[in-house]
């Protein structure tokens, strides 16, 4: 009985020290291009270029509505993907692009303001997307000019 289990222990060890044939033998050279292609890619960041961040509207009634176009340029080397676009106050609205933007196309985010508030407004558009920071934001302004003053009389 000693020398069966001997020979089985021995057998077990030879059987478990054969995986230490050459591992290099045995690594894809598919897995190993795919993984460089993927690491190569991660590399690729999207990068918004704006024509402006800021708009001014100057003064505008109070209850007028203004829109403004904030073009865009993707100069980076990867496809820019907008996820979201959040103002910081529901009196704006961003309306972000649906399609990824290819590298050296350019996009558009239109931002509506109703007007409403009074005296100097100043609203914040965050965008959320594939870039290096994560969001960029954007900024507009007015002077919104009270209903009751302006139906007053000037001196």
């Amino acid at each position: 009985m000693k020398k069966v289990l001997l020979v089985l222990t021995v057998a077990a060890a030879v059987s478990f020290t054969s995986c230490k044939d050459n591992a290099a033998s045995k690594v894809n050279s598919d897995n190993v291009a795919a993984a460089e292609q993927r690491d190569e890619a991660a590399k690729k960041v999207a990068v918004m270029t704006f024509e402006e961040t800021e708009h001014d509207f100057g003064n505008i009634p109070q209850g007028q509505a203004v829109e403004k176009v904030f073009k865009f340029k993707n100069t980076g080397d990867a496809p820019l993907v907008v996820t979201d676009a959040k103002s910081s106050c529901g009196c704006t609205i961003p309306k972000k692009p649906e399609a990824p933007i290819a590298p050296g196309e350019t996009g558009e985010i239109l931002v509506k303001y109703n007007g409403s508030g009074r005296n100097a407004v100043t609203k914040t558009v965050t965008i959320t997307a594939n870039t290096e920071k994560g969001t960029e934001q954007l900024r507009i302004k007015a002077f919104v000019e009270a209903k009751d003053a302006a139906a007053q009389p000037k001196a």
